[in-house]
């Protein structure tokens, strides 16, 4: 089967119908907290600077040198010097999905550092599911990523 099929059958087969969405929802709007719990469970589990330190033992782990990583996707050099030197600095969601192209990153790795920026891959879209489709299948060619992403009309990745 060509990649192309495999992609819809795995879009078709994954995509999340909107009523599981809206009953998550609901779910969430019932639940009432006070504002003392809410304060206790953000301190007890904010973890500054996650995205930052995921990303650099990525890099460490796959012994690659920095510009190996920003050079394989086009990510400018400064941009790159400015997620390691400042702390605060929060990435766009794109930026962190091609640093996991350029780490070649496995499905789980790269759902962790999503959420170690605050972000996820919901199966309620096409994008995020053509994305994660490509780490499973171990697709890391941008120009490869980007035609699939094309054949679905979805916005492109370094444009």
């Amino acid at each position: 089967m060509d990649i192309k099929k495999l992609l819809n059958k795995y879009i078709n087969d994954n995509l999340e119908k909107e009523q599981a969405f809206k009953m998550r929802s609901s779910l969430y709007e019932s639940c009432s907290l006070s504002d003392e719990s809410i304060e206790n469970f953000i301190n007890q589990n904010k973890d500054e600077n996650k995205f930052q330190k995921l990303l650099f033992k990525y890099i460490d782990e796959k012994n690659l040198k920095d510009s190996d990583v920003y050079n394989k996707v086009n990510i400018d050099r400064r941009l790159f010097s400015k997620i390691r030197s400042d702390e605060n600095y929060h990435p766009s969601k794109e930026t962190i999905i091609l640093f996991a192209i350029a780490l070649e990153l496995n499905e789980d790795e790269l759902v962790s550092l999503l959420e170690s920026a605050s972000y996820s891959l919901p199966k309620n879209n096409v994008y995020d599911l053509i994305i994660r489709f490509c780490f499973i299948n171990e697709i890391y060619n941008l120009t490869d990523i980007n035609d699939l992403l094309y054949e679905h009309k979805c916005k492109l990745l370094n444009e």
